[in-house]
């Protein structure tokens, strides 16, 4: 049987506040699910759920993989520890002998982009980047098959975020690694995601799926960009985002060459290099 993270029938509350109501999803092996709402939607309580960080109260939730990590906001490193002994230190607690986890640390360490230097340098001593670096190792070198993101990018500029996206494709396409990750930004979900739900209200329930066809390491900017526009000009995604109607554009024959005064949602021209086979919103 394959592993996969099921939830059926999902509701929580925090005292008499509802903050889920019915929730459904399933992740299987090797795939991302991404979950976009607006702050203060209930995307954290979900994934808290998942990880076991809160008890279930109503509904189910069946985890069949055998081995979860979770990465949050913050990297939490430990400031008197290395970065190579922060790496290490899940597989510490497991009871792997020191020098293979030393090694074992170093090579993950090393697939992230830190090098030697980095790697004996104290958290303090490492820029933001560096330690985002050093926290998804410390979560990948344990081989978990299903990785919790909580917004792990959210601080990172527009380059070194896609270079951890990178990094995480990349271990994605070594074996079949399953993503759940909440995230505020819709284009990093349509980047990564092969479906985006989108969560919304008071309790929240998923207003908005998007499956996404095209394997994620296909896609270019121009697609990425052209599918999140799509995605933004439904009216439910706009409504669970508190965004005003969208204006009907005004008749004209603009130069297909010229995209910058692109709107949501107006229909383009194909764009040739961008792969689009079967990746459409649903209407």
């Amino acid at each position: 049987m394959t592993s996969s993270l099921r939830i059926e029938a999902l509701s929580h509350a925090f005292g008499p506040r509802a903050v889920l109501e019915d929730i459904d999803l399933a992740l299987p092996a090797g795939r991302t699910l991404a979950l976009v709402g607006p702050s203060g939607s209930g995307k954290s309580t979900l994934l808290h759920l998942c990880a076991g960080l809160l008890t279930v109260r109503d509904g189910q939730i069946e985890n069949g993989f055998a081995r979860t990590t979770m990465l949050f906001q913050q990297p939490h490193l430990l400031p008197w520890k290395s970065a190579l002994d922060n790496i290490a230190l899940g597989l510490k607690a497991q009871g792997m002998k020191h020098a293979e986890r030393v090694a074992a640390a170093r090579a993950m360490g090393r697939a992230m982009g830190l090098d030697d230097l980095a790697l004996a340098q104290f958290p303090p001593q490492l820029s933001g980047g560096m330690q985002s670096r050093a926290a998804l190792a410390r979560a990948l070198v344990l081989r978990p098959d299903l990785l919790l993101l909580d917004e792990p990018f959210s601080a990172l500029d527009i380059g070194m975020k896609q270079q951890m996206h990178r990094l995480l494709l990349a271990e994605q396409a070594r074996r079949p690694l399953a993503v759940l990750m909440i995230t505020h930004d819709v284009m990093e979900a349509v980047a990564l995601a092969d479906t985006v739900l989108v969560l919304a209200g008071a309790p929240a329930t998923i207003r908005w799926r998007l499956d996404l066809s095209v394997p994620a390491r296909r896609r270019d900017d121009a697609w990425v960009h052209h599918q999140t526009a799509l995605l933004l000009a439904q009216g439910p995604v706009r409504q669970a985002f508190d965004l005003p109607p969208l204006v009907p554009a005004a008749p004209s024959t603009p130069d297909e060459s010229d995209r910058s005064s692109l709107s949501a949602g107006q229909a383009v021209a194909t764009i040739e290099h961008a792969p689009r086979d079967g990746c459409e919103v649903v209407l």
